[in-house]
């Protein structure tokens, strides 16, 4: 399968697709600076545009800082190389032989940035939209596993922290269970008072737990 095939984009200046998936490695003397560097830095802002512009969308309740948290997460180098994995990108990249031996094909920065260059490649030969198409599937992918883990302490602190004075804490008052199955049980505080308790696995689980059970008795969340 061709890359195109694998993308489901056809491109018109095929120089734009040798460019994106040409590795800085593989670069020599006479061909110094002909690598997908530029088209990556292009690449970023079109992704997070494009990201943002989905979130906005996508999210109509959510503040700025919960949109720029969920971009973040969405758009991560972890993410991006996980986008490109799901093709095969590293198959079609040219690069230097030393960096092949060491296993660039796999390398997280190299396909992240590839994804990039890919991404602003599809935007220089055939518009916003093509761009959208290829990569909104996966920026759909990347939002609903950040949904997956909402950072509910963070949330709740920021709640806290609009009112000078208030300090919130996390208190353990449980342990049970054998070594390699402990459940915790952990309570938040604002100042003296006990908000909710939360169990979980881990200590930090209880606290999350703890955290998203408060944001329910303010009625910040919903079930």
């Amino acid at each position: 399968m061709s890359i195109e095939q694998a993308i489901g984009y056809t491109f018109h200046d095929r120089a734009l697709l040798k460019l994106a998936l040409t590795h800085s490695s593989a670069c020599n003397e006479k061909t110094a600076g002909q690598n997908n560097e530029r088209l990556e830095f292009l690449g970023d802002s079109v992704l997070g545009f494009i990201t943002a512009e989905y979130l906005w969308n996508a999210h109509p309740e959510l503040p700025e800082g919960q949109l720029t948290r969920r971009r973040a997460s969405a758009v991560c180098e972890k993410a991006l190389a996980g986008y490109a994995r799901q093709f095969g990108l590293g198959n079609y990249l040219h690069m230097g032989r030393g960096e092949e031996m060491t296993g660039g094909r796999n390398r997280a920065s190299i396909l992240a940035d590839a994804f990039e260059a890919l991404l602003a490649a599809i935007y220089l030969d055939g518009g916003i939209e093509k761009a959208k198409k290829f990569c909104l599937p996966y920026i759909i992918e990347g939002d609903k596993q950040t949904e997956e883990f909402i950072d509910y302490k963070t949330e709740l602190q920021e709640i806290v922290q609009k009112n000078p004075g208030e300090a919130l804490s996390y208190l353990t008052v449980e342990e049970s269970g054998p070594a390699h199955n402990r459940t915790f049980v952990v309570e938040v505080h604002l100042n003296s008072n006990c908000l909710a308790e939360g169990t979980g696995s881990s200590k930090k689980k209880a606290e999350q737990d703890a955290a998203r059970k408060a944001l329910l008795l303010m009625g910040v969340r919903a079930e």
